[in-house]
Protein backbone atom coordinates (compact mmCIF):
# COMPACT_ATOMS: atom_id res chain seq x y z
CA UNK A 1 0.00 0.00 0.00
CA UNK A 2 2.74 2.16 0.86
CA UNK A 3 4.19 1.43 -2.85
CA UNK A 4 1.15 2.26 -4.31
CA UNK A 5 0.64 5.73 -2.49
CA UNK A 6 4.70 6.69 -3.23
CA UNK A 7 3.97 5.98 -6.59
CA UNK A 8 0.71 7.45 -7.05
CA UNK A 9 2.32 10.62 -5.12
CA UNK A 10 5.05 11.40 -7.81
CA UNK A 11 2.78 11.40 -10.80
CA UNK A 12 0.83 14.02 -8.91
CA UNK A 13 3.54 15.90 -7.96
CA UNK A 14 4.35 15.79 -12.10
CA UNK A 15 1.10 16.56 -13.48
CA UNK A 16 1.01 19.60 -10.78
CA UNK A 17 3.81 20.78 -12.45
CA UNK A 18 3.04 20.69 -15.99
CA UNK A 19 -0.18 22.42 -14.17
CA UNK A 20 1.84 25.41 -13.06
CA UNK A 21 3.63 25.73 -16.20
CA UNK A 22 0.67 25.69 -18.78
CA UNK A 23 -0.69 28.19 -16.04
CA UNK A 24 2.44 30.48 -15.84
CA UNK A 25 1.20 33.94 -16.39
CA UNK A 26 1.99 35.44 -19.66
CA UNK A 27 5.04 37.89 -17.83
CA UNK A 28 7.01 34.85 -17.22
CA UNK A 29 7.85 34.48 -21.03
CA UNK A 30 8.01 38.17 -21.67
CA UNK A 31 11.07 37.83 -22.91
CA UNK A 32 10.30 34.86 -25.71
CA UNK A 33 9.30 35.60 -29.52
CA UNK A 34 5.81 36.58 -29.76
CA UNK A 35 4.08 33.32 -31.87
CA UNK A 36 2.57 33.63 -34.70
CA UNK A 37 -0.38 30.88 -35.04
CA UNK A 38 -2.20 32.66 -37.76
CA UNK A 39 1.06 32.68 -40.02
CA UNK A 40 -0.16 36.16 -41.32
CA UNK A 41 3.42 37.52 -39.66
CA UNK A 42 5.45 35.49 -40.41
CA UNK A 43 7.72 37.21 -43.09
CA UNK A 44 8.42 40.55 -43.00
CA UNK A 45 10.66 43.62 -44.15
CA UNK A 46 13.11 41.95 -41.88
CA UNK A 47 13.43 39.05 -44.43
CA UNK A 48 14.30 41.15 -47.28
CA UNK A 49 18.54 40.81 -47.29
CA UNK A 50 19.97 43.95 -47.12
CA UNK A 51 23.13 44.91 -49.29
CA UNK A 52 24.29 47.05 -46.26
CA UNK A 53 23.49 46.97 -42.78
CA UNK A 54 20.49 48.36 -41.49
CA UNK A 55 17.09 48.40 -42.94
CA UNK A 56 17.04 47.50 -46.98
CA UNK A 57 16.36 49.94 -49.48
CA UNK A 58 13.18 50.57 -51.12
CA UNK A 59 14.77 49.57 -54.54
CA UNK A 60 16.09 46.05 -52.53
CA UNK A 61 11.86 45.67 -51.49
CA UNK A 62 10.91 45.87 -55.11
CA UNK A 63 13.63 43.86 -56.11
CA UNK A 64 12.67 40.77 -53.51
CA UNK A 65 8.62 41.32 -53.92
CA UNK A 66 9.40 40.71 -58.08
CA UNK A 67 11.69 37.69 -56.95
CA UNK A 68 9.30 36.28 -55.09
CA UNK A 69 6.25 36.82 -57.33
CA UNK A 70 8.49 34.61 -60.32
CA UNK A 71 9.44 32.29 -57.90
CA UNK A 72 5.84 31.42 -56.86
CA UNK A 73 5.46 30.76 -60.77
CA UNK A 74 8.45 29.00 -60.89
CA UNK A 75 7.75 26.26 -57.99
CA UNK A 76 3.49 26.25 -59.95
CA UNK A 77 5.22 25.23 -63.26
CA UNK A 78 7.40 22.70 -61.93
CA UNK A 79 4.88 20.92 -59.79
CA UNK A 80 2.27 21.01 -62.24
CA UNK A 81 5.42 19.37 -64.68
CA UNK A 82 5.89 17.04 -61.98
CA UNK A 83 2.08 15.88 -61.69
CA UNK A 84 1.89 15.68 -66.01
CA UNK A 85 5.38 13.28 -65.88
CA UNK A 86 2.89 10.92 -63.69
CA UNK A 87 0.52 10.55 -66.25
CA UNK A 88 2.85 8.41 -67.99
CA UNK A 89 2.16 5.74 -64.91
CA UNK A 90 -1.83 6.13 -65.69
CA UNK A 91 -1.13 6.03 -69.81
CA UNK A 92 1.24 2.35 -68.80
CA UNK A 93 -2.34 1.35 -66.85
CA UNK A 94 -5.32 1.76 -69.15
CA UNK A 95 -3.07 0.71 -72.56
CA UNK A 96 -1.56 -2.71 -70.77
CA UNK A 97 -4.96 -3.22 -69.21
CA UNK A 98 -6.96 -2.58 -72.15
CA UNK A 99 -4.49 -5.19 -74.30
CA UNK A 100 -4.08 -8.79 -73.35
CA UNK A 101 -1.88 -10.48 -70.59
CA UNK A 102 0.69 -11.91 -73.43
CA UNK A 103 1.90 -8.26 -74.74
CA UNK A 104 1.49 -6.41 -71.07
CA UNK A 105 5.84 -6.56 -70.31
CA UNK A 106 5.80 -5.48 -73.68
CA UNK A 107 3.22 -2.38 -73.50
CA UNK A 108 4.69 -0.95 -70.24
CA UNK A 109 7.60 -1.13 -71.96
CA UNK A 110 6.58 0.93 -74.34
CA UNK A 111 4.97 3.00 -72.37
CA UNK A 112 8.42 3.19 -70.10
CA UNK A 113 11.02 4.23 -72.63
CA UNK A 114 8.80 6.43 -74.75
CA UNK A 115 9.71 8.89 -72.03
CA UNK A 116 13.25 8.87 -72.26
CA UNK A 117 13.42 8.72 -76.15
CA UNK A 118 11.05 11.85 -76.35
CA UNK A 119 12.93 13.42 -74.01
CA UNK A 120 16.07 13.38 -75.14
CA UNK A 121 15.15 14.13 -78.95
CA UNK A 122 13.13 17.20 -77.39
CA UNK A 123 16.82 18.25 -75.50
CA UNK A 124 18.85 17.85 -78.67
CA UNK A 125 16.93 19.76 -80.99
CA UNK A 126 12.86 19.81 -80.67
CA UNK A 127 12.79 22.05 -77.85
CA UNK A 128 14.72 24.36 -80.17
CA UNK A 129 12.18 23.89 -82.78
CA UNK A 130 9.22 24.78 -81.17
CA UNK A 131 10.44 27.35 -78.56
CA UNK A 132 13.58 28.84 -80.44
CA UNK A 133 11.71 31.75 -81.35
CA UNK A 134 9.07 32.53 -78.65
CA UNK A 135 10.36 35.54 -77.37
CA UNK A 136 9.96 37.17 -73.80
CA UNK A 137 9.00 34.62 -70.69
CA UNK A 138 6.63 37.47 -69.42
CA UNK A 139 5.20 34.55 -66.24
CA UNK A 140 8.56 33.41 -65.63
CA UNK A 141 10.64 37.06 -65.40
CA UNK A 142 10.57 38.54 -68.95
CA UNK A 143 13.53 36.53 -70.18
CA UNK A 144 14.00 37.09 -74.09
CA UNK A 145 16.83 34.71 -74.91
CA UNK A 146 14.85 32.57 -77.39
CA UNK A 147 14.43 35.43 -80.38
CA UNK A 148 15.42 33.46 -83.05
CA UNK A 149 12.15 32.29 -85.48
CA UNK A 150 12.36 31.80 -89.13
CA UNK A 151 10.15 33.25 -90.86
CA UNK A 152 9.03 33.32 -94.49
CA UNK A 153 6.85 35.72 -96.42
CA UNK A 154 3.32 35.25 -97.61
CA UNK A 155 0.85 37.78 -98.01
CA UNK A 156 2.73 40.30 -97.23
CA UNK A 157 2.50 38.52 -93.74
CA UNK A 158 5.21 37.12 -91.69
CA UNK A 159 4.89 33.50 -91.00
CA UNK A 160 6.65 31.84 -88.12
CA UNK A 161 7.69 28.77 -89.70
CA UNK A 162 9.95 26.78 -86.86
CA UNK A 163 12.41 28.42 -83.59
CA UNK A 164 16.35 28.10 -84.11
CA UNK A 165 17.88 28.74 -80.99
CA UNK A 166 18.43 26.55 -77.71
CA UNK A 167 19.22 23.57 -79.15
CA UNK A 168 20.97 21.19 -76.45
CA UNK A 169 19.78 23.68 -73.69
CA UNK A 170 22.84 25.65 -75.09
CA UNK A 171 24.10 29.05 -75.13
CA UNK A 172 20.98 31.49 -74.62
CA UNK A 173 19.03 28.12 -73.56
CA UNK A 174 21.31 28.17 -70.56
CA UNK A 175 18.52 30.34 -68.33
CA UNK A 176 16.47 29.02 -65.34
CA UNK A 177 13.21 30.19 -66.98
CA UNK A 178 14.40 28.49 -69.84
CA UNK A 179 14.86 25.14 -68.21
CA UNK A 180 11.77 25.49 -65.95
CA UNK A 181 9.52 25.88 -69.96
CA UNK A 182 11.47 22.92 -70.84
CA UNK A 183 10.72 20.75 -68.39
CA UNK A 184 6.87 21.51 -68.27
CA UNK A 185 7.00 21.41 -72.16
CA UNK A 186 8.59 18.01 -72.58
CA UNK A 187 6.44 16.11 -70.34
CA UNK A 188 3.61 17.38 -72.50
CA UNK A 189 5.37 16.32 -75.51
CA UNK A 190 5.38 12.57 -73.84
CA UNK A 191 1.58 12.37 -73.40
CA UNK A 192 1.83 13.22 -77.28
CA UNK A 193 4.31 10.43 -77.80
CA UNK A 194 2.63 8.00 -75.85
CA UNK A 195 -0.61 7.73 -77.67
CA UNK A 196 0.17 5.50 -80.63
CA UNK A 197 1.51 3.20 -78.37
CA UNK A 198 -1.51 2.51 -77.50
CA UNK A 199 -3.09 2.65 -80.56
CA UNK A 200 -0.58 0.06 -82.20
CA UNK A 201 -0.02 -1.88 -79.43
CA UNK A 202 -0.36 -5.91 -79.85
CA UNK A 203 1.71 -5.97 -83.18
CA UNK A 204 4.45 -3.45 -83.35
CA UNK A 205 8.05 -3.97 -83.46
CA UNK A 206 10.04 -2.65 -80.75
CA UNK A 207 12.84 -1.73 -82.63
CA UNK A 208 10.98 0.44 -84.90
CA UNK A 209 8.92 2.06 -81.52
CA UNK A 210 12.47 2.98 -80.68
CA UNK A 211 13.22 4.86 -83.66
CA UNK A 212 9.74 6.61 -83.71
CA UNK A 213 10.26 7.26 -80.09
CA UNK A 214 13.14 9.70 -81.14
CA UNK A 215 11.56 10.89 -84.09
CA UNK A 216 8.54 12.17 -81.87
CA UNK A 217 10.58 14.32 -79.42
CA UNK A 218 12.84 15.58 -82.32
CA UNK A 219 10.82 16.63 -85.16
CA UNK A 220 7.05 15.46 -85.62
CA UNK A 221 5.50 17.35 -82.11
CA UNK A 222 7.64 20.50 -82.64
CA UNK A 223 6.79 21.63 -85.90
CA UNK A 224 2.94 22.15 -85.27
CA UNK A 225 3.47 23.14 -81.61
CA UNK A 226 5.69 26.11 -82.59
CA UNK A 227 2.86 27.05 -85.00
CA UNK A 228 0.66 27.53 -81.55
CA UNK A 229 2.70 28.04 -78.53
CA UNK A 230 6.04 29.09 -80.51
CA UNK A 231 4.90 32.01 -81.74
CA UNK A 232 4.54 30.52 -85.50
CA UNK A 233 1.64 31.31 -87.94
CA UNK A 234 -1.18 29.60 -86.83
CA UNK A 235 -0.66 32.13 -83.33
CA UNK A 236 -0.33 35.22 -85.27
CA UNK A 237 -3.72 34.84 -87.31
CA UNK A 238 -4.91 36.94 -85.38
CA UNK A 239 -2.87 39.62 -85.46
CA UNK A 240 -2.25 39.28 -89.35
CA UNK A 241 -5.66 38.54 -90.37
CA UNK A 242 -7.93 39.47 -87.66
CA UNK A 243 -9.13 35.75 -86.99
CA UNK A 244 -9.53 36.38 -83.23
CA UNK A 245 -6.64 35.78 -80.77
CA UNK A 246 -5.21 33.29 -83.54
CA UNK A 247 -5.50 29.78 -82.66
CA UNK A 248 -5.42 29.28 -79.28
CA UNK A 249 -5.39 26.18 -77.46
CA UNK A 250 -4.54 26.96 -73.60
CA UNK A 251 -3.26 23.28 -72.72
CA UNK A 252 -3.49 21.39 -75.73
CA UNK A 253 -6.43 19.38 -77.24
CA UNK A 254 -4.81 20.41 -80.60
CA UNK A 255 -0.80 20.65 -79.78
CA UNK A 256 -0.84 17.28 -77.53
CA UNK A 257 -4.12 15.17 -78.29
CA UNK A 258 -5.06 16.07 -81.51
CA UNK A 259 -1.22 15.46 -83.46
CA UNK A 260 -1.13 11.93 -81.24
CA UNK A 261 -4.46 11.17 -82.72
CA UNK A 262 -3.53 11.45 -85.86
CA UNK A 263 -0.45 9.80 -85.86
CA UNK A 264 -2.34 7.16 -84.18
CA UNK A 265 -4.52 6.71 -86.93
CA UNK A 266 -2.47 6.82 -89.45
CA UNK A 267 0.13 4.13 -88.27
CA UNK A 268 -3.00 2.10 -87.25
CA UNK A 269 -3.83 2.14 -91.08
CA UNK A 270 -0.36 1.44 -91.84
CA UNK A 271 0.56 -1.63 -89.65
CA UNK A 272 -3.04 -2.80 -89.95
CA UNK A 273 -5.24 -5.10 -87.25
CA UNK A 274 -3.73 -7.41 -84.71
CA UNK A 275 -4.14 -10.97 -86.47
CA UNK A 276 -7.87 -12.45 -85.90
CA UNK A 277 -9.43 -9.00 -85.19
CA UNK A 278 -11.65 -9.20 -88.55
CA UNK A 279 -12.73 -11.76 -90.53
CA UNK A 280 -12.53 -11.66 -94.28
CA UNK A 281 -16.84 -10.85 -94.47
CA UNK A 282 -15.94 -7.86 -92.25
CA UNK A 283 -17.16 -8.97 -88.82
CA UNK A 284 -15.55 -8.10 -85.77
CA UNK A 285 -13.66 -10.57 -83.55
CA UNK A 286 -14.05 -8.65 -79.96
CA UNK A 287 -10.47 -8.93 -77.98
CA UNK A 288 -11.08 -8.21 -74.63
CA UNK A 289 -9.02 -6.53 -72.12
CA UNK A 290 -7.60 -8.58 -69.56
CA UNK A 291 -7.31 -6.01 -66.56
CA UNK A 292 -10.09 -3.92 -65.83
CA UNK A 293 -8.69 -2.70 -62.65
CA UNK A 294 -5.36 -1.42 -63.95
CA UNK A 295 -7.66 0.70 -66.63
CA UNK A 296 -10.09 1.99 -63.98
CA UNK A 297 -6.29 3.24 -61.37
CA UNK A 298 -4.61 4.25 -64.21
CA UNK A 299 -7.80 6.34 -65.47
CA UNK A 300 -8.13 7.96 -62.07
CA UNK A 301 -4.36 8.73 -62.53
CA UNK A 302 -4.48 10.76 -65.31
CA UNK A 303 -7.32 12.27 -64.04
CA UNK A 304 -5.50 13.87 -61.38
CA UNK A 305 -2.33 14.78 -63.73
CA UNK A 306 -4.92 16.78 -66.17
CA UNK A 307 -4.90 19.43 -63.19
CA UNK A 308 -1.46 20.23 -63.53
CA UNK A 309 -1.99 19.27 -67.24
CA UNK A 310 -4.59 22.09 -67.73
CA UNK A 311 -4.37 24.58 -64.82
CA UNK A 312 -0.41 24.55 -64.78
CA UNK A 313 -0.78 25.97 -68.52
CA UNK A 314 -1.30 29.41 -66.72
CA UNK A 315 2.68 29.21 -65.95
CA UNK A 316 1.92 31.55 -63.35
CA UNK A 317 0.55 30.68 -59.62
CA UNK A 318 -0.53 33.98 -59.40
CA UNK A 319 -2.82 33.79 -62.04
CA UNK A 320 -6.20 33.14 -60.40
CA UNK A 321 -7.78 32.16 -63.34
CA UNK A 322 -6.41 28.52 -62.59
CA UNK A 323 -9.26 27.89 -60.29
CA UNK A 324 -11.47 28.32 -63.12
CA UNK A 325 -9.54 26.06 -65.02
CA UNK A 326 -9.02 23.22 -62.35
CA UNK A 327 -13.14 23.20 -62.07
CA UNK A 328 -13.81 23.28 -65.90
CA UNK A 329 -11.45 20.09 -65.90
CA UNK A 330 -13.35 18.35 -63.35
CA UNK A 331 -16.79 18.87 -64.77
CA UNK A 332 -16.04 18.28 -68.08
CA UNK A 333 -14.04 14.78 -67.10
CA UNK A 334 -16.98 13.96 -65.33
CA UNK A 335 -19.53 14.72 -67.80
CA UNK A 336 -17.84 13.12 -70.69
CA UNK A 337 -17.83 10.13 -68.09
CA UNK A 338 -21.54 10.36 -67.44
CA UNK A 339 -22.67 10.49 -71.03
CA UNK A 340 -20.41 7.54 -72.32
CA UNK A 341 -21.74 4.91 -69.63
CA UNK A 342 -24.87 6.03 -70.46
CA UNK A 343 -25.21 6.33 -73.98
CA UNK A 344 -23.43 2.64 -74.22
CA UNK A 345 -25.74 1.26 -71.69
CA UNK A 346 -28.74 2.42 -72.81
CA UNK A 347 -28.00 2.56 -76.70
CA UNK A 348 -25.04 0.55 -77.70
CA UNK A 349 -24.31 -2.47 -75.82
CA UNK A 350 -26.91 -2.84 -73.09
CA UNK A 351 -24.15 -2.80 -70.46
CA UNK A 352 -22.44 0.32 -68.59
CA UNK A 353 -18.83 -0.62 -70.07
CA UNK A 354 -15.97 0.15 -67.63
CA UNK A 355 -14.04 0.49 -70.77
CA UNK A 356 -16.14 3.24 -71.92
CA UNK A 357 -16.59 4.71 -68.72
CA UNK A 358 -12.86 5.00 -68.67
CA UNK A 359 -12.54 6.57 -72.23
CA UNK A 360 -16.03 8.69 -71.59
CA UNK A 361 -13.63 10.63 -68.91
CA UNK A 362 -10.22 10.77 -70.72
CA UNK A 363 -12.78 12.23 -73.71
CA UNK A 364 -13.65 14.69 -72.23
CA UNK A 365 -10.90 16.10 -70.09
CA UNK A 366 -9.25 15.98 -73.91
CA UNK A 367 -12.02 18.39 -75.06
CA UNK A 368 -11.85 20.79 -72.07
CA UNK A 369 -8.03 20.80 -72.13
CA UNK A 370 -7.97 23.83 -75.24
CA UNK A 371 -11.00 25.96 -73.89
CA UNK A 372 -10.31 25.33 -70.35
CA UNK A 373 -9.44 28.71 -69.44
CA UNK A 374 -11.65 30.52 -71.15
CA UNK A 375 -15.54 28.84 -70.97
CA UNK A 376 -18.11 28.62 -68.09
CA UNK A 377 -18.55 25.83 -65.66
CA UNK A 378 -22.18 25.38 -67.65
CA UNK A 379 -20.06 25.29 -71.00
CA UNK A 380 -17.53 22.91 -69.63
CA UNK A 381 -20.31 20.27 -68.74
CA UNK A 382 -21.59 21.09 -72.61
CA UNK A 383 -18.47 19.66 -73.77
CA UNK A 384 -17.76 17.53 -72.17
CA UNK A 385 -21.20 15.53 -72.56
CA UNK A 386 -20.55 15.99 -76.43
CA UNK A 387 -17.32 14.41 -76.06
CA UNK A 388 -18.39 11.03 -74.41
CA UNK A 389 -20.83 10.32 -77.27
CA UNK A 390 -18.23 11.19 -79.46
CA UNK A 391 -15.84 8.96 -78.14
CA UNK A 392 -18.12 5.91 -78.36
CA UNK A 393 -19.71 6.44 -81.79
CA UNK A 394 -16.38 6.83 -82.87
CA UNK A 395 -14.62 3.71 -81.27
CA UNK A 396 -17.73 1.60 -83.25
CA UNK A 397 -16.88 3.77 -86.30
CA UNK A 398 -13.32 3.43 -86.69
CA UNK A 399 -13.83 -0.29 -85.63
CA UNK A 400 -16.89 -0.75 -88.48
CA UNK A 401 -13.98 0.50 -91.03
CA UNK A 402 -11.21 -2.19 -89.73
CA UNK A 403 -9.00 0.70 -88.06
CA UNK A 404 -8.01 -1.42 -85.49
CA UNK A 405 -7.10 0.46 -82.42
CA UNK A 406 -7.04 -1.80 -79.11
CA UNK A 407 -7.57 1.29 -76.38
CA UNK A 408 -9.01 3.70 -78.48
CA UNK A 409 -6.30 6.42 -78.58
CA UNK A 410 -7.48 7.72 -82.19
CA UNK A 411 -11.19 8.28 -80.50
CA UNK A 412 -10.14 9.69 -77.08
CA UNK A 413 -7.39 12.22 -78.26
CA UNK A 414 -8.26 12.61 -82.04
CA UNK A 415 -11.44 13.25 -82.21
CA UNK A 416 -11.87 15.01 -78.46
CA UNK A 417 -8.94 17.10 -79.49
CA UNK A 418 -10.72 18.39 -82.59
CA UNK A 419 -13.69 19.20 -80.38
CA UNK A 420 -12.19 20.83 -77.98
CA UNK A 421 -10.47 23.06 -80.40
CA UNK A 422 -13.84 23.89 -82.25
CA UNK A 423 -15.98 24.38 -78.73
CA UNK A 424 -13.15 27.19 -78.02
CA UNK A 425 -14.65 29.12 -80.74
CA UNK A 426 -18.07 28.68 -79.86
CA UNK A 427 -18.44 29.02 -76.16
CA UNK A 428 -15.62 31.20 -75.03
CA UNK A 429 -17.56 33.92 -73.07
CA UNK A 430 -15.52 36.91 -73.16
CA UNK A 431 -13.96 36.93 -69.22
CA UNK A 432 -10.25 35.92 -70.19
CA UNK A 433 -7.94 36.06 -72.61
CA UNK A 434 -6.75 39.84 -72.94
CA UNK A 435 -3.64 40.44 -74.82
CA UNK A 436 -3.19 36.69 -76.03
CA UNK A 437 -0.95 36.04 -79.24
CA UNK A 438 -0.65 40.00 -79.20
CA UNK A 439 -4.45 41.02 -79.75
CA UNK A 440 -6.41 43.03 -77.42
CA UNK A 441 -9.45 42.00 -75.39
CA UNK A 442 -10.92 39.04 -74.30
CA UNK A 443 -11.57 35.71 -75.93
CA UNK A 444 -14.98 35.70 -77.02
CA UNK A 445 -17.06 32.64 -78.99
CA UNK A 446 -19.53 32.09 -81.47
CA UNK A 447 -22.18 31.62 -78.92
CA UNK A 448 -21.17 34.89 -77.08
CA UNK A 449 -21.40 37.22 -79.97
CA UNK A 450 -17.77 37.22 -81.11
CA UNK A 451 -18.86 36.19 -84.38
CA UNK A 452 -16.75 33.26 -86.36
CA UNK A 453 -13.89 35.01 -86.31
CA UNK A 454 -12.22 32.74 -83.40
CA UNK A 455 -14.23 29.65 -84.51
CA UNK A 456 -12.57 30.02 -88.09
CA UNK A 457 -8.77 30.59 -86.79
CA UNK A 458 -9.62 27.27 -84.36
CA UNK A 459 -10.85 24.91 -87.77
CA UNK A 460 -7.50 26.60 -89.77
CA UNK A 461 -5.78 25.16 -86.62
CA UNK A 462 -7.35 21.92 -86.77
CA UNK A 463 -7.31 21.43 -90.39
CA UNK A 464 -3.54 22.04 -90.36
CA UNK A 465 -2.74 19.81 -87.43
CA UNK A 466 -4.66 17.00 -89.48
CA UNK A 467 -2.97 17.89 -92.75
CA UNK A 468 0.36 18.23 -91.34
CA UNK A 469 0.64 15.25 -89.05
CA UNK A 470 -0.83 12.80 -91.82
CA UNK A 471 2.18 14.00 -94.16
CA UNK A 472 5.04 13.74 -91.45
CA UNK A 473 3.55 10.61 -89.77
CA UNK A 474 3.22 8.89 -93.56
CA UNK A 475 6.68 9.62 -93.81
CA UNK A 476 8.34 8.39 -91.05
CA UNK A 477 6.28 5.17 -90.56
CA UNK A 478 7.23 4.87 -94.22
CA UNK A 479 11.23 5.15 -93.35
CA UNK A 480 11.28 2.95 -90.62
CA UNK A 481 9.52 0.38 -92.03
CA UNK A 482 11.89 0.55 -94.95
CA UNK A 483 14.97 0.10 -92.26
CA UNK A 484 13.58 -2.29 -89.59
CA UNK A 485 10.04 -3.33 -90.46
CA UNK A 486 6.90 -1.88 -88.11
CA UNK A 487 5.37 -5.27 -87.77
CA UNK A 488 6.19 -8.04 -85.61
CA UNK A 489 6.66 -11.57 -86.73
CA UNK A 490 3.09 -13.29 -87.32
CA UNK A 491 4.01 -15.94 -84.92
CA UNK A 492 5.79 -13.60 -82.30
CA UNK A 493 2.37 -12.05 -82.66
CA UNK A 494 0.10 -14.91 -81.71
CA UNK A 495 2.04 -15.61 -79.11
CA UNK A 496 2.45 -12.43 -77.59
CA UNK A 497 5.46 -10.15 -77.94
CA UNK A 498 6.72 -10.40 -74.23
CA UNK A 499 8.76 -13.21 -74.95
CA UNK A 500 9.95 -13.01 -78.57
CA UNK A 501 10.41 -9.29 -78.26
CA UNK A 502 10.86 -8.54 -74.36
CA UNK A 503 12.25 -11.90 -73.41
CA UNK A 504 10.18 -12.35 -70.21
CA UNK A 505 6.30 -12.27 -69.56
CA UNK A 506 4.60 -9.58 -67.81
CA UNK A 507 3.12 -12.29 -65.48
CA UNK A 508 5.78 -14.70 -64.90
CA UNK A 509 4.71 -17.97 -63.57
CA UNK A 510 1.19 -17.32 -63.96
CA UNK A 511 -0.98 -18.88 -66.09
CA UNK A 512 -2.36 -16.27 -69.04
CA UNK A 513 -6.54 -17.15 -69.12
CA UNK A 514 -8.40 -17.67 -72.44
CA UNK A 515 -8.39 -13.71 -72.92
CA UNK A 516 -4.63 -13.87 -74.09
CA UNK A 517 -5.07 -16.59 -76.64
CA UNK A 518 -5.34 -15.13 -79.91
CA UNK A 519 -8.52 -16.05 -82.19
CA UNK A 520 -8.42 -18.29 -85.05
CA UNK A 521 -9.64 -16.18 -87.69
CA UNK A 522 -11.73 -16.83 -90.86
CA UNK A 523 -9.23 -14.98 -92.62
CA UNK A 524 -7.66 -11.19 -92.15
Amino acid sequence: MKTFFTRNTRWALLLAGVLVILSAPPSLYADDPVPDPSGAKTGTITDVPAAVPGAPTLEEIGNQVGHNKVAINFLWVMITGFMVMFMQAGFALVESGLTRAKNSSHTMAMNFMIYPLGMLGFYVCGFAFMFGGIGALGTLGGYAGLNNEITIELFGKPFGIIGWKGFFLQGAAYDSAVFALFLFQMVFMDTTATVPTGAAAERWKFSAFMIYGLFIGSVMYPIFGNWVWGGGWLAQLGVNFGLGHGHLDFAGSSVVHLQGGVISLVFAYLIGPRYGKYNKDGSINPIPAHNIPFVMVGTFILAFGWFGFNAGSTLAGGDFRLTVVAVNTMLAGSAGAMAATLWVWLVRMKKPDPTMMANGLLAGLVAITAPCAFVSAGASVIIGLIAGLLVVEAVFFFDRIRIDDPVGAISVHGVNGAWGCLALGLFADGTYGDGFNGVAGTVTGLFYGGGTSQLLAQTIGVVTCIITLSIMSFIVFKLIDAIVGNRSAEAHEIEGLDIPEMGMHGYSGIALDKYSETPHPKGR
